[in-house]
């Protein structure tokens, strides 16, 4: 199969109706020659030289380039880079570099980028690159099939949602929303209230983002897509349901702020104004510099329905440029055996406490050990992968203004359901003309 695309104005197009952000083709333009020029020349431009682009935060980062020094050490005359871009920036310009025969060698991220990577045929599909016996290797939900092909091969699973919570206030965490409720209120009474306003709030999160939204609708038994996978699911009693739910916290139990977003929420956090968070396996680490002894739990189990409460998981993993030369394929796939190999999955485990791929490591005494790390394996157990269907771009545009316009009090749940389903079914017809 010939991988590499020309670009044309048909493809100039498609990218831009994949893109959230609705680029115009003047910067599409410059995207891609910021990525030619700030990248490297490209993945056929120097057969002992990798490149890597990735989204990793500054942690990551670290564990990242000692990684690399450690290869590039091992095998003398061959230079691996990587190269740091924001998330929504990395998405554009790899497509367009990689659609003009250019780009980095291998693109790290989580996994919704990938059903644009795959429409716009900008990578590889792996599982001919690599044999059956590697990919048996690894945890099935690390790696990512999509159109009946492999488009990822994940180091890390969960970019996931948990409940996270001071142990200075909570010593056994709730398993219900009947005890998440009690515990906060028992929390706020003893530490008191100023101005109206508690001196401990029971629970904080994020809560005006869809994406910290999920939990709620799918322990409501809701989900954003319908059967076939790619039509939205917005208007229906689970939705109800759940905005009531949440607005009820705020509104009638009064036990999370009347405003947060998420650098409120991780703020009263981090300054033990608040017992219990709802926040990613990203920010876990932090807490911990922060001196604060956290505890990680699942979220709780909604007593209507007696299902727990599921966030969206998500794999973060590499992808392989189509545009990398037979000649350079070897290096690249040594690369990304070494960096997705026990060692390194297990450094990333102590350094990081995210969950490994590899099946080998769940038994590792570093995971058996590790409470938070076993609880947050249990979270992804009892979470949903998040689609990489592009109709999602068009889910998430559509769900904030309704989600947001209940919690400001400006419609109620069933009028913002009606308005959300219509409006992403909008937004995807308009995505395909």
């Amino acid at each position: 199969m010939n991988w590499s695309i020309p670009l044309n104005k048909l493809n100039l197009s498609r990218l831009i109706l994949f893109n959230a952000a609705a680029l115009n083709l003047r910067y599409l333009l410059g995207l891609c020659i910021l990525a030619v020029l700030s990248g490297c020349a490209g993945p056929r431009a120097d057969s002992k030289r990798v490149v890597i682009w990735h989204q990793m935060r500054p942690d990551e980062q670290r564990v990242l380039q000692r990684q690399l020094a450690r290869y590039i050490s091992e095998h003398p005359g061959v230079e691996a880079v990587e190269l740091f871009k924001e998330t929504e920036t990395l998405r554009s310009a790899y497509v367009v570099a990689a659609i003009a025969g250019q780009g980095p060698d291998l693109v790290y991220g989580p996994s919704d980028p990938v059903g644009i990577y795959e429409a716009t045929r900008s990578i590889r599909a792996l599982e001919d690159v690599f044999p059956e016996s590697f990919l048996a290797e690894f945890d099935s939900s690390s790696l990512l099939w999509y159109k009946g092909h492999l488009y990822q091969i994940a180091d890390k699973i969960g970019n996931h949602l948990a409940l996270v919570y001071n142990k200075k206030y909570v010593q056994r965490p709730p398993e219900t929303d009947i005890e998440l409720i009690e515990l906060s209120k028992r929390i706020q009474d003893e530490y008191g209230h100023t101005a109206g306003r508690p001196n401990v709030y029971g629970l904080t999160w994020n809560y005006i983002e869809p994406f910290f939204f999920i939990p709620f609708y799918t322990g409501f038994g809701g989900w954003v897509l319908k059967g076939d996978g790619v039509t939205p699911a917005l208007d229906n009693p689970s939705m109800i349901k759940a905005l009531n739910f949440i607005k009820r916290l705020r509104d009638d139990e009064r036990i999370v702020p009347n405003e947060a977003d998420y650098e409120i929420a991780d703020a009263l956090f981090k300054d033990g104004k608040a017992a219990m968070l709802i926040n990613g396996d990203w920010s876990w680490a932090g807490y911990a510099q922060k001196g604060i002894d956290i505890g990680i739990a699942p979220l709780p189990r909604m007593s209507e329905t007696g299902l727990w409460c599921a966030p969206m998981t998500s794999p973060k993993g590499y992808s392989l440029n189509v545009n990398v030369s037979p000649e350079k394929l070897p290096l690249v796939q040594d690369l990304l055996r070494f960096l997705l190999s026990e060692e390194s999955q297990l450094e990333t485990v102590k350094e990081l406490n995210t969950a490994p791929t590899r099946k080998s490591l769940y038994q590792s005494p570093a995971v058996l050990s590790n409470e938070n790390l076993r609880n947050s394996l249990l979270q992804i157990k009892r979470g949903k992968p998040m689609p990489v269907v592009s109709e999602m771009r068009a889910v998430w545009d559509a769900m904030r203004p309704g989600y947001q316009a209940v919690m400001g009090g400006a419609k109620s749940p069933e009028v913002a359901a009606k308005e959300m389903q219509a409006l992403a079914l909008r937004k995807i017809r308009e995505m395909n003309e």
